[in-house]
């Protein structure tokens, strides 16, 4: 599954691990990425989203059908 939320757009970030002596070594800081299914009375069906917990939040505040209108005048098929 790609480390991308598709309500927020949060993506990986980059840095790195740097030991006690100071010596750096490449990391990847993963945003939390839950797949998440919920039922969209406007379509009148189930979608599946990968979302952050952020994402999930927007959700809960924003309501589904609003972020689901906004996804499909983005054009991502849901």
């Amino acid at each position: 599954m790609a480390a991308n939320c598709q309500v927020t757009g949060a993506v990986p970030g980059f840095g790195h691990n740097v030991s006690h002596s100071n010596r750096r070594t490449k990391r990847r800081f993963n945003p939390n990425i839950q797949k998440k299914r919920y039922f969209v009375p406007s379509l009148r069906r189930s979608v599946t989203l990968n979302l952050s917990a952020k994402g999930i939040k927007v959700i809960d505040v924003r309501g589904i059908d609003a972020v689901v209108g906004e996804l499909i005048a983005k054009g991502v098929k849901l």
